[in-house]
């Protein structure tokens, strides 16, 4: 498999395996399946992992596959979803996270930590019940004066190698966290046809993947591609059951453009959504949300197939499904 350099990171796989699907938020699997998925992404040439408490078990199951013996050659990360907490709690939070995904994963460090939630400006309201906007965003006074300090502790430590960002929140403030220093050394963006967010868009304004991409470049700050296939919109068919509202749902009506496209490609949308993906410029590694061995082959074919062409990236683009 190509790598890529992510940021100070160094070389990864331009694929990347990740949690959710092993933990089975994306879909019914069973464990020993997850484990099998897991062995047989390291087999074909995997070497980033990405883990979550929030991702079910994820990261217990991670802890059986490796039972602590992690092969040398593959990185880690986990995160910290820390919301709004009072300032004097944001360290304890983060710690007490961290340790127990270390404790879950029998690890004694991660390679990378990231900062799970939203990131916003202190007076920042959000469209879509601002009322929660604690629980699932954290301002940007807890981010540059509690969430750093406390992650650059941890960093020297020696229980992570280096802190991280999800770049769902506020793309202003996201961008605005990629220039700042200290500075992430990665950011997971939004990396799909549609450039869209889903269900992970709570603010008004438009989601500015490839701004944010761009940002986090001129930056020197690595790009995890997340949401390859926008959690199932970008496929041949939605896997879960969703309500005829939901923004997956919506998502996927709207890409029907994209699956005739595909028909007549002869590709399957899966295969062809994450290769778009991985031909975007900017973007090092392209997280997978794979449940199973079959949709990882599907993953790995793409991988092999390579970036899409000049004119092949047009067609898609020129269907207009951009938000």
């Amino acid at each position: 498999m190509k790598t890529n350099a992510l940021g100070p990171l160094g070389q990864v796989s331009r694929l990347t395996l990740g949690g959710g699907g092993i933990g089975h938020i994306w879909g019914p699997s069973s464990r020993e399946e997850s484990i099998a998925t897991i062995h047989a992404a390291l087999d074909g040439g995997i070497d980033l992992l990405d883990t979550a408490p929030m991702y079910g078990d994820c990261e217990a199951i991670v802890g059986e596959t490796f039972n602590g013996k992690l092969p040398a050659h593959v990185r880690i990360t986990t995160k910290c979803f820390l919301g709004s907490p009072a300032a004097g709690e944001v360290e304890e939070k983060l710690t007490q996270s961290l340790d127990a995904s270390l404790v879950a994963m029998k690890l004694n460090r991660v390679d990378v930590l990231f900062l799970h939630s939203n990131i916003c400006e202190d007076d920042y309201a959000y469209a879509v019940r601002p009322e929660l906007r604690a629980s699932f965003a954290t301002a940007w006074s807890l981010y540059a004066n509690r969430f750093i300090p406390a992650a650059e502790k941890l960093k020297a430590q020696g229980k992570i190698g280096m802190w991280a960002i999800t770049g769902t929140g506020v793309p202003a403030t996201i961008m605005r966290a990629l220039a700042h220093t200290p500075k992430p050394a990665i950011v997971q963006a939004m990396t799909n046809l549609m450039d869209s967010a889903g269900a992970l868009r709570r603010y008004a304004e438009p989601a500015q993947p490839r701004a944010i991409i761009a940002k986090a470049k001129e930056n020197g700050v690595g790009v995890m591609g997340i949401r390859a296939v926008q959690a199932g919109a970008l496929t041949a068919q939605i896997d879960r059951n969703l309500s005829q509202n939901h923004p997956e749902t919506k998502d996927y009506d709207r890409a029907a453009p994209f699956r005739e496209l595909c028909r007549r490609m002869g590709q399957d949308p899966a295969i062809l959504a994450h290769r778009y993906a991985m031909s975007m410029e900017g973007v090092d590694t392209v997280v997978l949300g794979v449940k199973n061995r079959t949709e990882l082959a599907q993953c790995l074919e793409g991988e092999r197939q390579g970036v899409l062409t000049v004119d092949e990236m047009k067609a898609i683009d020129d269907l207009g499904l951009r938000v």
